[in-house]
C-alpha cells in the first residue's frame, strides 16, 4: 500500500506540475496575442481617423499637386497603381499557375521539380527591395529611364512565386483517387489535370492569385526603384507612372499639411483594398471545404 501511495502521490505531483506549466504557456500566448492584436486595432483606428480625414471629391478627381499647390488628389496615383497591379497579376498567374501544375503532377521527383521548388522558395522570402534593384539594373538602367514597364515586371517577380505555391499545395491536397478514377475511363493526363485536378482546385488557386494581388498592392520599394512616380495623368507603360505607394511614401515625409492627408487618405484606400481582397480569398478558401 506505501508503494501505491507513493505512485500517486508522484502522479498527482507530476499533474500539478503540469498544470502550472500549462498556465504559464497559456498566459504567455494570450499575452502575447494581446500585445499584437493591441498594436494591430491601434494602426487600424489611427488609419481610419487620419484617413477619412483625407478623403474627399477632389481625392478621386484631381492629380496630385505640386508642393505649394492647396488643392489636388489621388487620381493619377488610384489608376497608376490599379493599371501596374493588374497587369503584373495578369501577368504573373499564368506563369505561376502552369509552373504550380508541373511541380504537383510532374516535377515532384525530378532534379528540375526540386531546383524549382527550391528557386520558388527563395524568391517567396526574397525582399521585395532586391527584386526591385533586380529589375532596376536590367531594365531601367538599360533603357537609361524609369517606367511603369519595370514596375510591372518587378510586381510579376513578386505574383509568380505566391501563385506557385499555392497552386502546388492546393492541387497536392486533390486525393489520387479522382486522378485513378480519370485514368480508367481513359483520359490522357492533360486532360485529367485540366478537367479534374486543376478544376477541383480552383478555389484554392484562385485564393492564391487574390493574396498575391493583395501583397502587391502596397509594394513600395521595387516602385522606388522601377515606375518611380509622375505629377501628371499618364498610361503610357514606356514612361513614369504616379502610383499610391511611392505617392504616400513622398507625401507622408513632406513638410506640407495636404501632402500628409493626401498620404493618409492613400493609406486607407490601399488597407480597404487589402481587406477586401483577403475577405474575398479567405470566403473562397472557406467554401472550397
Amino acid at each position: 500500500m506505501s508503494a501505491t501511495a507513493s505512485l500517486n502521490a508522484l502522479r498527482r505531483k507530476r499533474h500539478a506540475s503540469r498544470k502550472r506549466l500549462n498556465a504559464i504557456a497559456l498566459t504567455l500566448s494570450l499575452a502575447a496575442m494581446a500585445f499584437g492584436v493591441f498594436w494591430l486595432i491601434w494602426i487600424l483606428i489611427e488609419t481610419v481617423r487620419l484617413g477619412l480625414g483625407g478623403l474627399a471629391l477632389a481625392t478621386f478627381t484631381e492629380m496630385t499637386p505640386a508642393p505649394m499647390a492647396e488643392t489636388g488628389g489621388l487620381a493619377n496615383a488610384i489608376a497608376g497603381s490599379a493599371l501596374m497591379v493588374t497587369l503584373a497579376t495578369l501577368l504573373g498567374t499564368p506563369i505561376g499557375v502552369l509552373a504550380g501544375i508541373y511541380l504537383a503532377e510532374y516535377g515532384q521527383r525530378t532534379w528540375l521539380g526540386s531546383v524549382t521548388r527550391f528557386i520558388n522558395d527563395i524568391l517567396l522570402s526574397a525582399p521585395s527591395i532586391v527584386i526591385g534593384l533586380f529589375i532596376y539594373s536590367v531594365v531601367v538602367a538599360r533603357w537609361k529611364t524609369f517606367s511603369a514597364i519595370a514596375g510591372v515586371l518587378a510586381l510579376t517577380l513578386i505574383v509568380i512565386p505566391v501563385v506557385i505555391r499555392t497552386t502546388e499545395n492546393m492541387l497536392a491536397l486533390i486525393p489520387n483517387a479522382l486522378r485513378e478514377a480519370a485514368y480508367a475511363l481513359g483520359m490522357p493526363k492533360w486532360r485529367v489535370i485540366l478537367s479534374i485536378t486543376l478544376k477541383a482546385a480552383r478555389a484554392g488557386v484562385i485564393t492564391g492569385v487574390l493574396l498575391a494581388l493583395a501583397r502587391i498592392a502596397g509594394e513600395t520599394a521595387p516602385l522606388l526603384f522601377t515606375a518611380l512616380s509622375n505629377q501628371f495623368w499618364t498610361l503610357n507603360l514606356g514612361e513614369p507612372m504616379a502610383n499610391l505607394p511611392v505617392v504616400i511614401f513622398k507625401f507622408a515625409m513632406s513638410p506640407y499639411e495636404n501632402w500628409q492627408k493626401l498620404a493618409w487618405a492613400g493609406v486607407f484606400l490601399i488597407t480597404l483594398a487589402v481587406l477586401v481582397l483577403n475577405i474575398a480569398a479567405r470566403s473562397l478558401f472557406r467554401n472550397r471545404h
